[in-house]
């Protein structure tokens, strides 16, 4: 009988074990779930901007008519790969496609700053001065969010491929998650400097 007792205590400890596990990987996944939704907010945002900075750009820029119609299709692109990588946070195919269209979008960005340069009268557009500096604090916003994302993110992957976590994630159906990865070109490019 004592063998029984002894048998149902390992049982029960080994249960509660597994249990832990499996909630601490449902906590997880849901502190990145959460962590995508911050970055949500701030893209949908960034996306909201995009056309008022457009329009105001429209009147100055009437020669760049294809660099402003790359930023709307850009836009329009990385909005819907927002909408379905909020649907599906722990997709990682939705996340590598929201990467690759907000970096379209960075640089599609990036072509009509460089060109807004040589319109005098667009610079001093007080109405787009206060478009681009929201802008500017809307990308602040999404890279602190996207920090806090793939932190969550790490925290996750590394819990679910420690043993014998793993064992239970993959019984459990817990895939790997994806980081959020915006690179900007510019930044990666060695500075140049002339004496």
């Amino acid at each position: 009988m004592s063998s029984g007792w002894i048998f149902l205590i390992v049982v029960a400890v080994l249960g509660f074990y597994i249990v832990s596990i499996y909630n601490k990987l449902v906590t997880l996944k849901n502190r990145f779930k959460n962590g995508f939704a911050q970055i949500d907010v701030q893209l949908t945002r960034r996306h909201e901007l995009i056309p008022n900075l457009v329009e105001t750009a429209k009147a100055y820029m009437s020669h760049e008519r294809e660099t402003l119609e790359a930023v709307i299709s850009a836009r329009n692109q990385a909005a819907a790969a927002t909408k379905n990588a909020s649907s599906h946070p722990d997709d990682a195919g939705a996340i590598v496609a929201l990467s690759a269209a907000e970096q379209m979008l960075t640089g599609a960005l990036g072509k009509m700053f460089a060109l807004a340069e040589a319109y005098p009268d667009l610079k001093a557009n007080e109405t787009m001065n206060n478009l681009m500096e929201e802008l500017t604090s809307t990308e602040n916003k999404v890279s602190f969010a996207r920090q806090g994302y793939n932190d969550a993110v790490m925290n996750y992957n590394t819990y679910r491929e420690q043993f014998p976590n793993n064992m239970v994630a993959g019984r459990a159906g817990f895939k790997e998650a994806q980081q959020l990865e915006i690179e900007t070109p510019e930044y990666r490019k060695a500075v140049k400097v002339s004496f």
